[in-house]
Protein backbone atom coordinates (compact mmCIF):
# COMPACT_ATOMS: atom_id res chain seq x y z
CA UNK A 1 0.00 0.00 0.00
CA UNK A 2 1.29 3.23 -1.16
CA UNK A 3 2.04 5.64 2.25
CA UNK A 4 -0.05 9.29 1.62
CA UNK A 5 0.58 12.82 2.72
CA UNK A 6 -1.48 15.84 3.38
CA UNK A 7 -0.13 18.98 2.64
CA UNK A 8 -2.33 21.75 4.06
CA UNK A 9 -1.09 25.70 3.15
CA UNK A 10 -3.11 28.52 4.77
CA UNK A 11 -3.01 31.44 2.86
CA UNK A 12 -4.32 35.20 3.18
CA UNK A 13 -7.43 34.03 1.01
CA UNK A 14 -7.30 30.86 0.23
CA UNK A 15 -6.89 27.49 2.62
CA UNK A 16 -5.34 24.56 0.12
CA UNK A 17 -5.10 21.22 0.65
CA UNK A 18 -3.47 17.92 -1.16
CA UNK A 19 -2.95 14.46 -1.13
CA UNK A 20 -0.08 12.89 -2.49
CA UNK A 21 1.30 9.55 -2.40
CA UNK A 22 4.90 8.54 -2.02
CA UNK A 23 6.07 9.58 -6.00
CA UNK A 24 4.48 12.71 -5.37
CA UNK A 25 1.45 12.13 -7.72
CA UNK A 26 -1.79 14.24 -6.40
CA UNK A 27 -4.59 12.11 -5.05
CA UNK A 28 -6.67 14.65 -4.05
CA UNK A 29 -6.87 18.16 -4.25
CA UNK A 30 -9.17 20.92 -2.85
CA UNK A 31 -9.22 24.93 -2.46
CA UNK A 32 -11.54 26.70 0.27
CA UNK A 33 -11.90 30.32 1.65
CA UNK A 34 -9.52 31.11 4.40
CA UNK A 35 -11.62 31.61 7.43
CA UNK A 36 -11.29 34.41 9.62
CA UNK A 37 -10.51 32.23 12.39
CA UNK A 38 -7.71 30.21 10.19
CA UNK A 39 -8.56 26.99 12.13
CA UNK A 40 -12.02 26.74 10.85
CA UNK A 41 -10.06 26.84 7.44
CA UNK A 42 -8.01 23.87 8.29
CA UNK A 43 -10.95 21.84 9.28
CA UNK A 44 -12.92 22.43 6.17
CA UNK A 45 -9.92 22.41 3.97
CA UNK A 46 -9.16 19.22 5.83
CA UNK A 47 -12.39 17.25 5.57
CA UNK A 48 -12.86 17.95 1.80
CA UNK A 49 -9.65 16.75 0.54
CA UNK A 50 -10.02 13.04 2.47
CA UNK A 51 -13.26 12.54 1.53
CA UNK A 52 -12.95 9.45 -0.83
CA UNK A 53 -9.01 8.94 0.17
CA UNK A 54 -8.11 5.63 2.27
CA UNK A 55 -7.38 7.32 5.52
CA UNK A 56 -5.20 4.23 6.90
CA UNK A 57 -2.85 5.05 4.06
CA UNK A 58 -2.43 8.59 5.63
CA UNK A 59 1.41 8.46 7.50
CA UNK A 60 2.42 12.69 7.56
CA UNK A 61 0.09 16.05 6.89
CA UNK A 62 2.30 18.96 6.96
CA UNK A 63 0.88 22.47 7.56
CA UNK A 64 2.19 25.99 6.14
CA UNK A 65 0.36 28.96 8.07
CA UNK A 66 0.53 32.45 7.62
CA UNK A 67 -0.60 32.26 11.91
CA UNK A 68 2.93 33.73 13.33
CA UNK A 69 3.21 36.23 10.60
CA UNK A 70 0.00 37.82 10.88
CA UNK A 71 0.20 38.20 14.69
CA UNK A 72 3.34 39.99 14.00
CA UNK A 73 2.13 41.86 11.31
CA UNK A 74 -1.32 42.72 13.00
CA UNK A 75 0.22 42.83 16.38
CA UNK A 76 -1.79 40.70 18.17
CA UNK A 77 -2.12 37.94 20.19
CA UNK A 78 1.53 38.16 20.87
CA UNK A 79 3.07 37.74 24.46
CA UNK A 80 5.40 39.59 26.02
CA UNK A 81 8.97 38.70 26.70
CA UNK A 82 11.89 39.40 29.10
CA UNK A 83 14.94 40.46 27.37
CA UNK A 84 18.42 39.26 28.65
CA UNK A 85 21.79 39.86 27.02
CA UNK A 86 24.80 38.21 27.25
CA UNK A 87 27.63 40.42 26.30
CA UNK A 88 28.51 42.96 28.95
CA UNK A 89 30.96 44.89 28.81
CA UNK A 90 31.15 45.01 24.99
CA UNK A 91 27.31 45.84 24.12
CA UNK A 92 26.07 48.33 26.49
CA UNK A 93 24.99 51.42 24.15
CA UNK A 94 22.06 50.06 22.74
CA UNK A 95 19.31 48.74 24.67
CA UNK A 96 17.41 45.47 23.24
CA UNK A 97 14.44 46.65 21.14
CA UNK A 98 16.17 50.25 21.16
CA UNK A 99 14.79 50.68 17.30
CA UNK A 100 11.58 48.79 17.40
CA UNK A 101 7.83 50.84 15.96
CA UNK A 102 6.46 51.98 19.17
CA UNK A 103 3.28 49.57 18.96
CA UNK A 104 5.00 46.15 19.22
CA UNK A 105 7.49 47.64 21.07
CA UNK A 106 5.05 48.24 24.02
CA UNK A 107 2.94 45.10 23.11
CA UNK A 108 6.36 42.59 23.48
CA UNK A 109 9.38 44.36 25.37
CA UNK A 110 8.96 43.14 28.98
CA UNK A 111 11.99 43.69 31.43
CA UNK A 112 15.53 43.93 30.06
CA UNK A 113 18.76 43.54 31.17
CA UNK A 114 22.95 43.67 29.51
CA UNK A 115 25.21 41.52 31.76
CA UNK A 116 28.69 39.94 31.72
CA UNK A 117 29.37 36.86 29.09
CA UNK A 118 29.20 36.09 25.49
CA UNK A 119 32.32 35.17 23.03
CA UNK A 120 34.49 36.54 21.06
CA UNK A 121 34.22 35.16 16.94
CA UNK A 122 36.53 32.19 17.99
CA UNK A 123 34.93 31.50 20.72
CA UNK A 124 37.06 33.00 23.07
CA UNK A 125 34.43 34.69 26.44
CA UNK A 126 34.51 38.13 26.74
CA UNK A 127 33.51 37.31 30.31
CA UNK A 128 32.73 35.16 32.39
CA UNK A 129 28.75 34.78 32.53
CA UNK A 130 27.49 36.33 35.69
CA UNK A 131 25.33 33.61 37.33
CA UNK A 132 24.19 35.34 39.90
CA UNK A 133 23.03 38.18 37.64
CA UNK A 134 20.90 35.66 35.49
CA UNK A 135 18.82 34.33 38.96
CA UNK A 136 18.15 37.50 39.77
CA UNK A 137 16.69 38.71 36.02
CA UNK A 138 14.60 35.35 36.25
CA UNK A 139 13.01 36.32 39.76
CA UNK A 140 12.49 40.00 38.37
CA UNK A 141 10.34 38.28 34.98
CA UNK A 142 8.28 35.74 37.31
CA UNK A 143 4.77 36.99 37.25
CA UNK A 144 5.61 39.89 35.14
CA UNK A 145 5.95 38.03 31.78
CA UNK A 146 5.86 34.32 30.73
CA UNK A 147 8.80 34.16 28.44
CA UNK A 148 12.31 35.57 28.61
CA UNK A 149 14.42 35.99 25.13
CA UNK A 150 18.16 35.00 25.69
CA UNK A 151 20.59 36.26 23.40
CA UNK A 152 24.52 36.26 23.63
CA UNK A 153 27.36 37.89 21.64
CA UNK A 154 28.57 35.20 18.96
CA UNK A 155 26.02 32.69 20.02
CA UNK A 156 27.01 30.82 16.61
CA UNK A 157 30.33 30.54 17.68
CA UNK A 158 29.64 29.39 20.69
CA UNK A 159 26.02 29.02 22.96
CA UNK A 160 27.56 27.90 26.05
CA UNK A 161 26.60 30.92 28.02
CA UNK A 162 22.95 30.81 26.72
CA UNK A 163 22.59 27.02 27.30
CA UNK A 164 23.92 27.90 30.48
CA UNK A 165 21.18 30.64 31.44
CA UNK A 166 18.45 28.45 30.29
CA UNK A 167 19.57 25.66 32.74
CA UNK A 168 19.99 28.59 35.61
CA UNK A 169 16.61 30.25 35.06
CA UNK A 170 15.08 26.38 34.84
CA UNK A 171 16.67 25.87 38.29
CA UNK A 172 15.63 28.74 39.82
CA UNK A 173 12.03 29.43 38.44
CA UNK A 174 11.00 25.94 36.56
CA UNK A 175 8.27 26.41 34.21
CA UNK A 176 6.85 29.64 35.41
CA UNK A 177 9.04 31.22 32.36
CA UNK A 178 9.85 29.71 28.55
CA UNK A 179 12.83 30.51 27.40
CA UNK A 180 13.95 31.33 23.21
CA UNK A 181 17.75 31.21 22.99
CA UNK A 182 19.31 33.12 19.78
CA UNK A 183 21.74 30.76 18.35
CA UNK A 184 18.43 28.76 17.92
CA UNK A 185 17.05 31.12 15.70
CA UNK A 186 18.74 33.64 13.79
CA UNK A 187 22.41 34.21 12.99
CA UNK A 188 25.56 36.47 13.28
CA UNK A 189 24.99 40.11 13.85
CA UNK A 190 23.79 40.65 17.80
CA UNK A 191 20.92 43.01 17.30
CA UNK A 192 19.27 41.24 14.63
CA UNK A 193 19.69 37.65 16.29
CA UNK A 194 18.17 38.99 19.73
CA UNK A 195 15.53 40.77 17.50
CA UNK A 196 14.64 37.35 15.74
CA UNK A 197 14.62 35.57 19.52
CA UNK A 198 12.43 38.43 21.16
CA UNK A 199 9.63 38.13 18.49
CA UNK A 200 10.11 34.32 18.82
CA UNK A 201 9.40 34.38 22.39
CA UNK A 202 6.30 36.54 21.74
CA UNK A 203 5.02 33.77 19.45
CA UNK A 204 4.68 30.70 22.00
CA UNK A 205 1.51 31.10 22.89
CA UNK A 206 0.27 31.44 18.96
CA UNK A 207 2.19 28.58 18.09
CA UNK A 208 0.62 26.36 20.84
CA UNK A 209 -2.63 27.53 19.64
CA UNK A 210 -1.83 26.32 16.40
CA UNK A 211 -0.28 23.27 16.95
CA UNK A 212 -2.86 22.30 18.99
CA UNK A 213 -5.82 23.63 16.41
CA UNK A 214 -3.66 21.40 14.13
CA UNK A 215 -3.76 18.07 16.38
CA UNK A 216 -7.76 19.00 17.04
CA UNK A 217 -8.54 18.46 13.40
CA UNK A 218 -6.39 15.85 12.38
CA UNK A 219 -7.74 13.93 15.44
CA UNK A 220 -11.52 14.92 14.38
CA UNK A 221 -11.05 13.09 11.10
CA UNK A 222 -9.33 9.81 12.97
CA UNK A 223 -5.77 10.80 11.86
CA UNK A 224 -3.07 9.46 13.96
CA UNK A 225 -0.20 10.88 11.88
CA UNK A 226 3.03 12.34 12.28
CA UNK A 227 2.51 16.14 12.14
CA UNK A 228 5.07 19.01 10.77
CA UNK A 229 5.18 22.61 9.91
CA UNK A 230 6.89 24.62 7.19
CA UNK A 231 9.83 26.37 7.37
CA UNK A 232 10.73 29.83 5.57
CA UNK A 233 13.82 27.91 3.71
CA UNK A 234 11.11 25.50 2.00
CA UNK A 235 12.02 22.70 4.32
CA UNK A 236 10.28 21.14 7.71
CA UNK A 237 10.21 20.93 11.57
CA UNK A 238 8.01 18.55 13.84
CA UNK A 239 4.92 20.07 15.12
CA UNK A 240 6.82 19.94 18.29
CA UNK A 241 9.73 21.85 16.87
CA UNK A 242 7.23 24.75 15.71
CA UNK A 243 6.18 25.69 19.44
CA UNK A 244 9.80 26.42 19.71
CA UNK A 245 10.89 28.00 16.98
CA UNK A 246 7.51 29.44 15.99
CA UNK A 247 9.80 32.42 14.22
CA UNK A 248 11.37 29.95 11.48
CA UNK A 249 7.90 29.45 9.71
CA UNK A 250 6.47 33.41 9.40
CA UNK A 251 7.73 33.11 5.29
CA UNK A 252 6.87 29.88 4.60
CA UNK A 253 3.76 30.27 2.64
CA UNK A 254 5.69 31.76 -0.47
CA UNK A 255 8.62 29.10 0.02
CA UNK A 256 6.16 26.71 -0.20
CA UNK A 257 4.66 27.58 -3.54
CA UNK A 258 8.15 28.20 -4.97
CA UNK A 259 8.88 24.45 -3.64
CA UNK A 260 5.98 23.47 -5.09
CA UNK A 261 6.06 25.09 -8.39
CA UNK A 262 9.53 23.55 -9.20
CA UNK A 263 8.62 19.88 -8.13
CA UNK A 264 5.39 20.66 -10.46
CA UNK A 265 7.25 21.72 -13.28
CA UNK A 266 10.34 19.73 -12.91
CA UNK A 267 12.63 22.32 -12.99
CA UNK A 268 15.27 23.18 -10.51
CA UNK A 269 16.08 26.71 -12.17
CA UNK A 270 13.87 29.04 -12.93
CA UNK A 271 11.37 32.09 -11.68
CA UNK A 272 8.54 31.81 -9.83
CA UNK A 273 5.58 34.11 -9.25
CA UNK A 274 2.82 33.04 -6.66
CA UNK A 275 -0.18 35.29 -7.38
CA UNK A 276 -3.23 34.69 -4.82
CA UNK A 277 -6.31 36.74 -3.77
CA UNK A 278 -4.36 39.68 -2.11
CA UNK A 279 -0.60 39.88 -3.15
CA UNK A 280 2.25 38.27 -5.87
CA UNK A 281 5.37 37.36 -4.57
CA UNK A 282 8.33 36.52 -6.96
CA UNK A 283 11.32 34.05 -5.96
CA UNK A 284 14.04 32.59 -8.01
CA UNK A 285 15.19 28.84 -7.73
CA UNK A 286 18.38 27.78 -7.60
CA UNK A 287 19.10 23.76 -7.27
CA UNK A 288 15.70 23.80 -6.47
CA UNK A 289 15.43 25.38 -3.44
CA UNK A 290 14.78 29.04 -3.18
CA UNK A 291 17.15 31.67 -3.07
CA UNK A 292 17.85 33.29 0.56
CA UNK A 293 17.72 36.88 0.97
CA UNK A 294 21.33 38.09 2.20
CA UNK A 295 20.16 41.15 3.79
CA UNK A 296 18.97 41.92 7.01
CA UNK A 297 15.02 41.39 6.86
CA UNK A 298 12.37 43.09 8.19
CA UNK A 299 9.05 41.33 9.79
CA UNK A 300 6.43 43.86 11.25
CA UNK A 301 9.10 46.70 11.12
CA UNK A 302 11.40 44.67 13.41
CA UNK A 303 14.96 44.15 11.60
CA UNK A 304 16.29 40.55 12.13
CA UNK A 305 18.34 38.23 10.53
CA UNK A 306 17.14 34.66 10.33
CA UNK A 307 16.83 32.93 7.23
CA UNK A 308 14.11 33.74 4.54
CA UNK A 309 13.40 33.61 0.98
CA UNK A 310 14.87 36.47 -1.84
CA UNK A 311 11.56 37.20 -2.49
CA UNK A 312 9.76 40.92 -3.93
CA UNK A 313 6.12 41.33 -3.37
CA UNK A 314 3.73 43.69 -4.60
CA UNK A 315 0.05 44.02 -4.31
CA UNK A 316 -1.22 42.29 -7.29
CA UNK A 317 -3.98 39.80 -7.14
CA UNK A 318 -7.04 38.34 -7.68
CA UNK A 319 -9.05 40.04 -5.13
CA UNK A 320 -7.40 43.75 -6.01
CA UNK A 321 -9.49 46.23 -6.52
CA UNK A 322 -9.44 48.23 -9.83
CA UNK A 323 -10.98 51.28 -9.91
CA UNK A 324 -11.54 53.45 -13.61
CA UNK A 325 -9.88 56.83 -14.02
CA UNK A 326 -9.90 59.46 -16.01
CA UNK A 327 -6.16 58.40 -17.53
CA UNK A 328 -7.08 54.73 -17.42
CA UNK A 329 -7.47 53.32 -13.83
CA UNK A 330 -5.78 52.93 -9.90
CA UNK A 331 -5.12 49.44 -9.42
CA UNK A 332 -4.90 48.28 -5.90
CA UNK A 333 -3.03 48.29 -3.47
CA UNK A 334 -6.16 47.19 -1.75
CA UNK A 335 -8.16 43.60 -2.52
CA UNK A 336 -11.22 42.08 -0.91
CA UNK A 337 -9.10 39.11 -0.49
CA UNK A 338 -11.29 35.99 0.19
CA UNK A 339 -14.27 38.02 -0.19
CA UNK A 340 -13.12 37.99 -3.79
CA UNK A 341 -16.20 35.09 -3.80
CA UNK A 342 -18.85 37.24 -2.71
CA UNK A 343 -17.68 40.43 -3.64
CA UNK A 344 -16.35 40.69 -7.33
CA UNK A 345 -18.80 41.27 -10.04
CA UNK A 346 -18.66 37.64 -11.70
CA UNK A 347 -19.83 36.39 -8.09
CA UNK A 348 -22.77 38.24 -7.85
CA UNK A 349 -21.00 41.83 -6.00
CA UNK A 350 -20.47 45.22 -6.54
CA UNK A 351 -16.71 45.62 -6.68
CA UNK A 352 -14.53 45.66 -10.10
CA UNK A 353 -11.51 43.36 -9.26
CA UNK A 354 -8.86 41.87 -11.20
CA UNK A 355 -10.45 38.52 -11.11
CA UNK A 356 -13.52 40.25 -13.18
CA UNK A 357 -10.61 42.15 -15.60
CA UNK A 358 -8.92 38.79 -16.24
CA UNK A 359 -12.38 36.84 -16.76
CA UNK A 360 -13.64 39.36 -18.90
CA UNK A 361 -10.30 39.07 -21.11
CA UNK A 362 -10.43 35.55 -21.58
CA UNK A 363 -7.53 35.26 -19.52
CA UNK A 364 -9.88 33.41 -16.58
CA UNK A 365 -12.73 30.97 -17.12
CA UNK A 366 -14.91 28.75 -14.92
CA UNK A 367 -14.94 30.99 -11.64
CA UNK A 368 -18.14 33.54 -11.12
CA UNK A 369 -20.72 34.21 -14.25
CA UNK A 370 -18.78 35.80 -17.31
CA UNK A 371 -22.19 37.58 -18.34
CA UNK A 372 -21.63 39.48 -15.63
CA UNK A 373 -19.07 42.02 -17.18
CA UNK A 374 -19.72 41.07 -20.69
CA UNK A 375 -20.72 45.02 -20.78
CA UNK A 376 -17.33 46.39 -18.61
CA UNK A 377 -15.43 49.05 -20.67
CA UNK A 378 -12.51 47.64 -23.06
CA UNK A 379 -10.38 50.24 -22.49
CA UNK A 380 -10.99 49.44 -18.68
CA UNK A 381 -9.83 45.96 -19.26
CA UNK A 382 -7.31 47.07 -21.36
CA UNK A 383 -5.46 49.73 -19.06
CA UNK A 384 -5.45 47.40 -15.81
CA UNK A 385 -4.35 43.92 -17.95
CA UNK A 386 -1.74 46.60 -19.00
CA UNK A 387 -0.52 47.43 -15.67
CA UNK A 388 -0.34 43.73 -14.48
CA UNK A 389 1.64 42.88 -17.43
CA UNK A 390 3.82 45.36 -16.59
CA UNK A 391 4.22 44.46 -13.05
CA UNK A 392 4.62 41.21 -13.83
CA UNK A 393 7.84 41.87 -16.00
CA UNK A 394 9.20 44.67 -13.70
CA UNK A 395 9.20 41.79 -11.25
CA UNK A 396 11.07 39.12 -13.15
CA UNK A 397 13.81 42.00 -14.03
CA UNK A 398 14.27 42.85 -10.82
CA UNK A 399 14.43 39.30 -9.22
CA UNK A 400 16.95 38.24 -11.88
CA UNK A 401 20.49 37.81 -10.82
CA UNK A 402 21.71 37.85 -14.86
CA UNK A 403 21.03 38.24 -18.27
CA UNK A 404 20.59 34.87 -18.73
CA UNK A 405 16.88 33.88 -19.63
CA UNK A 406 14.65 31.54 -17.41
CA UNK A 407 11.69 30.40 -17.40
CA UNK A 408 9.20 31.76 -15.11
CA UNK A 409 6.79 29.49 -13.26
CA UNK A 410 3.38 30.63 -12.53
CA UNK A 411 1.39 29.09 -9.55
CA UNK A 412 -1.43 30.11 -7.05
CA UNK A 413 -4.95 30.75 -7.35
CA UNK A 414 -4.12 34.07 -9.15
CA UNK A 415 -2.09 33.06 -11.58
CA UNK A 416 -4.45 33.67 -14.65
CA UNK A 417 -3.46 37.09 -14.37
CA UNK A 418 0.00 36.40 -15.50
CA UNK A 419 0.29 36.87 -19.13
CA UNK A 420 1.58 34.13 -21.72
CA UNK A 421 4.33 35.31 -22.79
CA UNK A 422 6.53 37.68 -20.27
CA UNK A 423 9.44 39.87 -22.13
CA UNK A 424 13.01 38.52 -20.54
CA UNK A 425 11.74 35.58 -20.10
CA UNK A 426 12.43 32.25 -21.55
CA UNK A 427 8.67 30.84 -21.37
CA UNK A 428 5.68 30.83 -18.99
CA UNK A 429 5.25 27.82 -17.53
CA UNK A 430 1.27 26.78 -15.87
CA UNK A 431 1.98 22.93 -14.65
CA UNK A 432 -0.84 20.71 -13.24
CA UNK A 433 -2.24 21.53 -10.07
CA UNK A 434 -0.48 24.98 -10.11
CA UNK A 435 -3.02 26.64 -8.27
CA UNK A 436 -2.44 24.31 -5.18
CA UNK A 437 1.29 24.52 -5.53
CA UNK A 438 1.61 25.72 -2.07
CA UNK A 439 0.10 23.04 -0.05
CA UNK A 440 1.70 20.77 -2.94
CA UNK A 441 5.01 22.24 -1.45
CA UNK A 442 4.23 21.50 2.07
CA UNK A 443 3.43 18.15 1.38
CA UNK A 444 6.85 17.17 -0.40
CA UNK A 445 9.01 19.29 1.90
CA UNK A 446 11.98 17.47 3.34
CA UNK A 447 13.64 17.70 7.04
CA UNK A 448 16.87 20.43 7.09
CA UNK A 449 19.65 21.61 9.03
CA UNK A 450 21.88 23.81 8.93
CA UNK A 451 24.85 25.61 10.64
CA UNK A 452 26.10 29.46 10.19
CA UNK A 453 29.63 30.05 12.11
CA UNK A 454 32.54 32.06 12.16
CA UNK A 455 35.74 29.31 11.58
CA UNK A 456 39.65 30.22 11.84
CA UNK A 457 40.98 28.68 8.69
CA UNK A 458 44.73 29.20 10.24
CA UNK A 459 44.11 26.81 13.44
CA UNK A 460 42.76 24.06 11.79
CA UNK A 461 42.58 24.35 7.90
CA UNK A 462 39.71 25.20 5.39
CA UNK A 463 39.07 21.67 4.51
CA UNK A 464 38.72 20.49 8.23
CA UNK A 465 36.55 23.58 9.22
CA UNK A 466 34.25 22.76 6.01
CA UNK A 467 34.45 19.09 7.07
CA UNK A 468 33.04 20.08 10.51
CA UNK A 469 30.30 22.37 9.58
CA UNK A 470 29.10 19.71 7.34
CA UNK A 471 28.53 17.22 9.51
CA UNK A 472 27.17 20.15 12.22
CA UNK A 473 24.25 20.28 9.28
CA UNK A 474 23.98 16.81 8.73
CA UNK A 475 23.48 16.04 12.45
CA UNK A 476 21.15 18.70 12.88
CA UNK A 477 18.68 17.49 9.30
CA UNK A 478 18.43 13.93 10.93
CA UNK A 479 17.29 15.86 14.32
CA UNK A 480 14.79 17.42 12.25
CA UNK A 481 13.64 14.09 11.14
CA UNK A 482 15.68 13.44 7.85
CA UNK A 483 16.33 10.11 6.62
CA UNK A 484 20.07 9.37 7.35
CA UNK A 485 20.65 7.52 4.69
CA UNK A 486 19.42 10.28 1.99
CA UNK A 487 20.39 13.71 3.81
CA UNK A 488 22.72 15.69 1.02
CA UNK A 489 24.42 19.05 1.47
CA UNK A 490 22.51 21.52 -0.55
CA UNK A 491 25.15 24.57 -0.10
CA UNK A 492 28.06 25.60 0.89
CA UNK A 493 28.73 29.74 1.09
CA UNK A 494 32.43 31.16 2.74
CA UNK A 495 32.39 34.64 3.68
CA UNK A 496 35.64 35.61 4.30
CA UNK A 497 36.29 38.25 6.85
CA UNK A 498 39.58 39.58 5.92
CA UNK A 499 39.38 41.91 9.19
CA UNK A 500 39.24 39.46 11.62
CA UNK A 501 42.96 38.18 12.52
CA UNK A 502 43.88 33.62 11.72
CA UNK A 503 42.08 33.70 8.60
CA UNK A 504 38.57 33.88 9.73
CA UNK A 505 35.64 33.09 8.02
CA UNK A 506 31.71 33.10 7.99
CA UNK A 507 31.00 29.19 6.83
CA UNK A 508 27.04 28.78 5.92
CA UNK A 509 26.18 25.08 5.10
CA UNK A 510 23.00 23.41 4.74
CA UNK A 511 21.73 19.87 4.48
CA UNK A 512 18.69 18.87 3.79
CA UNK A 513 16.32 15.20 2.83
CA UNK A 514 13.52 13.26 2.68
CA UNK A 515 11.44 12.28 6.00
CA UNK A 516 12.64 9.19 7.50
CA UNK A 517 9.56 6.96 7.47
CA UNK A 518 9.45 4.11 10.11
Amino acid sequence: MSRLRIGIDVGGTNTDAVVVDETGKVIASTKSATTPDPTDGIRSALEAVISGVDKSAITQAMLGTTHPANAIIQRRELEQVGVLRLAAPSSLAIRPGAAWPEDIHRAVIGPRAIIEGGFEYDGVEIAPLDEDAVRRFAYECVGKVPNVAVSSAFAPASSEHELRAAEIIEQEVGDQLRVSLSHQVGSLGLLERENATILNAALFGVARRVVEGFHAALRAHGLAVDSYLTQNDGTLMTADEAVRLPILTVGSGPTNSMRGACALAGLSNALVIDVGGTSADVGILIDGFPRESSAAVEVGGVRTNFRMPDLISIGLGGGTVVRPAADGVVVGPDSVGYRVISEALITGGSTLTLSDISTRSGRLSGFGDASRVADLDANVVSAALAWVDEQVQLLCERMKASRTALPLIAVGGGSHLVPASVPGVDEVVRPAHHAVANAFGAAIAEASGGVDRVYRYESLGREACIDNAKQLATEAAIRSGADPARVRITSVVEVPMTYLPGQGCRVQVKAAGPLLVA
